[in-house]
């Protein structure tokens, strides 16, 4: 089930329509690539995850109701800092929904929580590393007295290990200056987890697309088999959808 929840909806097409750039040529990306900056996985990583963990946050299950938000494609590649795409790494994003809640028992806000919205999604990279999530545009928020802005967070394992924990930003957003984790942050280390929100070209519903590439600080030989880190602890079931 999890097979057929990665390749819902369209995901390969969803990648072609909206164009990612292929890498072609390693040894002149190899000296370009600047790796991604790590931070906090935050405290409201899925204590239950949602019974639809597919890569469209969007719509739970076969529901006709979507979530409410500004509909975003997020797509990257996950590489190494040599330049090579990695292949069948296990990337995680989750998000607070409109109201400013997560998918977890203690982040929820006083007037609840969207429903529709999964707030939680996973996709295996394809064979040039590149994954693919549809999901809302992030929104600042204050929750439990702490301030946080605009953000998605983001996760890659690889062979059953977390190799990577980050945040992604939105670039320009007013919100970061007062961030208190983007201010812990040097000014070349935050400018890697910045992305662009765009207008998705041909969009009639005001969609947006965004692009956001994870550049691990490891080789491929590196990634060897370790702890498993992929999944919430409480969660011993295979997830449906």
């Amino acid at each position: 089930m999890r097979d057929q929840a990665l390749s819902r909806r369209g995901v390969l097409h969803g990648l072609t329509a909206i164009g990612i750039a292929t890498l072609t040529t390693r040894g002149v990306f190899a000296q370009r690539l600047i790796e991604t900056a790590s931070t906090t996985e935050g405290p409201f990583y899925p204590d239950k995850l949602p019974l639809d963990t597919d890569n469209d946050l969007l719509i739970i299950n076969d529901a006709i109701t979507p979530a409410v938000g500004d509909i975003t494609h997020l797509t990257g590649r996950v590489l190494t800092k040599s330049g090579q795409p990695l292949r069948n790494a296990f990337v995680e994003i989750w998000q607070v929904d409109r109201n400013g809640s997560y998918v977890h028992t203690q982040g929820r806000q006083p007037v609840g929580f969207d429903t529709n919205f999964q707030g939680y999604g996973r996709f295996l990279s394809d064979s040039k590393g590149q994954y693919y999530f549809r999901t809302i545009k992030p929104i600042d928020y204050t929750l439990q007295g702490m301030f946080r802005t605009a953000h998605i967070h983001i996760a890659v394992s690889q062979n059953g290990r977390r190799v990577f924990t980050s945040q992604i930003l939105v670039n320009g957003h007013p919100a970061n200056a007062r961030d208190g984790i983007a201010k812990r942050l040097d000014a070349a280390a935050l400018k890697t987890l910045l992305a662009d929100f765009k207008p998705l070209p041909g969009s009639k519903m005001g969609e947006l697309s965004a692009n956001f590439d994870v550049v691990l600080g490891t080789t491929v030989n590196e990634l060897e088999p370790g702890a498993p880190r992929g999944t919430a602890p409480s969660i011993n079931r295979k997830p449906n959808g």
